[in-house]
């Protein structure tokens, strides 16, 4: 059991809230998930910028059993900041899969098609296990993909499992 999730938070998070029939996860529940179902190992979750107002949600998270990542940014700096986590991902698999050579597979957790390439390229390699839609608006991209790779979370039962109560 050596796969790897890497989890677009923000696309995770709005995308079941901000759904046609929104409902949130629970991030506990969905950790056993990964683990007992995709045989996920080691679960990152890609949040942005760090924020201090938010301290009580990142422990709550890392709690779930996910190791959180931060994008960085140049404190300084007085252009507001942005949470976009797309190249953090990608470099960060790129960098496990072939810089360590990682044996496990990896698991997605995004409907964002800027990952397509990526995944793309991980399932010529031998090394893509699945991509998880929060929803029903993921990148058409995708629609290239077997259907072995495409795992629904929106869907009646899996919402049910995953649902927090």
């Amino acid at each position: 059991m050596n796969n790897q999730a890497f989890i677009d938070g923000q696309n995770l998070i709005k995308g079941t809230t901000n759904d046609t029939k929104p409902w949130r996860i629970d991030l506990i529940k969905f950790r056993i998930f990964l683990k007992e179902k995709y045989q996920v190992k080691h679960a990152y979750y890609f949040i942005g910028v760090k924020e201090p107002k938010f301290d009580k949600m990142y422990k709550f998270i890392e709690k779930a059993g996910f190791k959180l990542v931060f994008r960085e940014h140049d404190s300084k700096g007085i252009s507001k900041k942005k949470g976009n986590v797309d190249t953090d991902i990608v470099f960060t698999i790129m960098d496990e899969v072939f810089r360590k050579n990682e044996k496990g597979k990896i698991v997605l957790v995004s409907g964002d098609g800027d990952y397509y390439k990526m995944v793309n390229r991980l399932i010529i390699e031998r090394k893509f296990r699945a991509i998880m839609f929060p929803n029903k608006r993921w990148s058409a991209l995708y629609n290239k993909l077997n259907d072995r790779f495409k795992v629904r979370l929106y869907t009646r039962e899996v919402r049910k499992y995953l649902k927090l109560k």
